[in-house]
This record gives structure tokens, sequence and C-alpha cells, in this order.
């Protein structure tokens, strides 16, 4: 049998002491005999640092010291790696048990994979189960179409890496879609229908507290996609869609933050591309519109029902992909 590969985890910091333990500990104990973590702080100044020392004894590398935003200290961080499989996983999510070693397998059994992504489960800041997200085997065309893979959960092979290149620090909300792209472009893409970690919603997530600046890098890759020849023919092919993707996502993040109307016109403009693409998405555009009339905390009694119906099968087991403990930020 051959000897398991060292993988690396590499989790970005920066002032999230409150969730930030909780993020070590659940890759610290996964279990994976050939384990190597590297923290990267940006100069917090909460506690997150206090936290990291904690536990210093059991990481390869660590840093605190200021950098210009998440890409730089991912970069820094997966340049330090020596894994043959790298991921990296924010201060404010946490893996589920067993994770990283369904990675492995997963990476054995496909050997011409560059990329392996599972589900997530979206949880608030208490833990509380929020959401169950299910992707699917979408490929690189899903990618260009902007179906979006939660990062949490995505394993990369460092050889799809260096041929990729690390990330592009001028993106800070969707730099991790832009990798993926590049990655998958000269790689295969493996969907591991299984649960393998957990992305937590809060207030101060870009998801939440940014979502015009989410939409701008949706409108910047799309631009960029048409620059490389490997993805020509699929948006050929696929423009409609494609066009219909970019809205939709951006009205998805608009609804995150609170601005149904504007919302609804990416829906409209998404439709008139694709009405498929948007009708995957009718529970999200129908809660936008009720927004504007008042009734948006329907929602919330749907959601609130959802978590119950998610808890009850979650189980004892946390890897069945039935269950679990969130898209990306």
């Amino acid at each position: 049998m051959s000897e398991l590969p060292l993988i690396s985890i590499v989790t970005p910091s920066f002032n999230q002491a409150q969730f930030l333990e909780q993020t070590i500990r659940s890759v610290l104990g996964q279990g994976t005999p050939r384990l190597e973590y590297i923290i990267v702080d940006g100069g917090s100044t909460d506690g997150s640092v206090e936290i990291i020392k904690k536990y210093a004894h059991r990481l390869a590398w660590w840093v605190s010291e200021p950098d210009t935003g998440q890409a730089e200290a991912i970069n820094k961080g997966l340049a330090r790696a020596r894994g043959g499989i790298v991921a990296w996983l924010n201060s404010d999510d946490f893996y589920l048990p067993g994770a990283l070693a369904e990675a492995v397998r997963a990476f054995q059994e496909n050997p011409q994979a560059g990329l392996i992504y599972g589900d997530v489960l979206a949880v608030d800041e208490t833990g509380r189960t929020l959401n169950l997200l299910r992707y699917g085997g979408w490929g690189l065309a899903g990618l260009t179409e902007f179906r979006i893979i939660g990062q949490p959960s995505v394993f990369l092979r460092r050889r799809a890496l260096e041929q990729a290149g690390p990330l592009d620090t001028s993106y800070h909300y969707l730099l991790d879609h832009h990798l993926w792209l590049r990655v998958a472009q000269s790689a295969g893409m493996v969907y591991l229908p299984k649960t393998l970690a957990a992305a937590r919603y809060h207030l101060a997530a870009k998801n939440i507290a940014h979502p015009m600046e989410f939409a701008r890098e949706i409108q910047r890759i799309a631009a960029w996609m048409p620059s490389q020849p490997a993805l020509a023919d699929l948006l050929a092919q696929n423009r409609k869609r494609a066009e219909a993707g970019m809205h939709s996502l951006s009205a998805f993040y608009l609804v995150e933050g609170g601005q149904p109307r504007r919302a609804l016109t990416e829906y409209g403009r998404a439709f008139t591309a694709h009405p498929p693409t948007v009708l995957r998405a009718w529970k999200r555009a129908a809660y936008a519109l009720l927004s504007l009339t008042g009734l948006g905390r329907l929602r919330q009694v749907y959601l609130s029902a959802r978590r119950q119906r998610i808890s009850s099968r979650q189980g004892s087991h946390a890897l069945s992909g039935r269950h679990g403990s969130r898209p990306h930020k």
C-alpha cells in the first residue's frame, strides 16, 4: 500500500478570535497521520495571536504580521506548504470530522483530479445549522456559468495549483472562484457528495457585508473569461447560460446583503438571457419579491423549519452527504 500523501492546510486569520479556536481544533482533530497546518495572521489585535500561540507546538509554521488581505495571506501560507494536497480554511469556518481523510481517499481514487470538492453546511455565529449546500458534478462548464462551490470543502492537488499559479491578490471576494476556473482549465474536477465542512454566516462575513463588491468581481470575472483560450469553446456554446449565471449570482449576493430591489433587477436580466437558470433559484427570487412587500418574515419561518429538518437528519455520522455542519464568502 502506498504511503499516504502529506496534506497541508492554511488558515488566513484576522481579528476573528471568537471563531478561531474552533477552526484550529477542527483541523488538528482530524486524526490525519500526515498533516501540515499553517496559520497566517494579518496582525490581529483581538486575542487571536494568543489563541494561535496556544497551539503553536502543533503547527508547522505561523506568523502574525500586516498583509494586504486574504489572498496575500493564503499565498504566503501556500508558498510554505509542502503537501501534495493543499487547501485553505478561513478562520470562521471549520471542517467536519473525517473531512481530510475523505479528501485524501478521493484523490487516491481519482488520479486525474486536480480539484476535489464536497458539500458544505451553512451555520450561524453559534454554529447552528442554517442550510445544507449541496453541489453537483458541474465541472469547468459549470464554473463558467457561475455555479459556485463552497470554498471550505475544496482541496487541490499541489501540482495543479502550481500550474495555475497563486491567488490573484487583486481579488478580495471571488478570489476562490477565479482560482477554480484557472485550475480546472488544465486539471479534472471531482465532486464528492459528502458534507466536508461548515461555513459561517454572520454580519461581518463578506457575503453579508459587501454584496456590491461581490457583484463587481462577478462582472470582472465574466469580462476576463473570454481571454482564456481553454474557455473559448465553452463560452461560445454556453454564452446565454454564462450571462444568466453572472446576473443570477449577483442577485444571490444582493439578496444576502439585504438589497432585494437590485436583486430582482439582476434576476430579470438573468431570466432574459436564460430562463432555466433563474428557475433554479425561484425560491430566492420569490423571497426578494416578498421582501419588497413586507412579507420577508415568511422566509424566517421557512428557514426555521428547514434547520430542524437538517438537524434531524444529521444523526451521529458526519460525512454521509445527507446532513452535516455552508457558499463561500
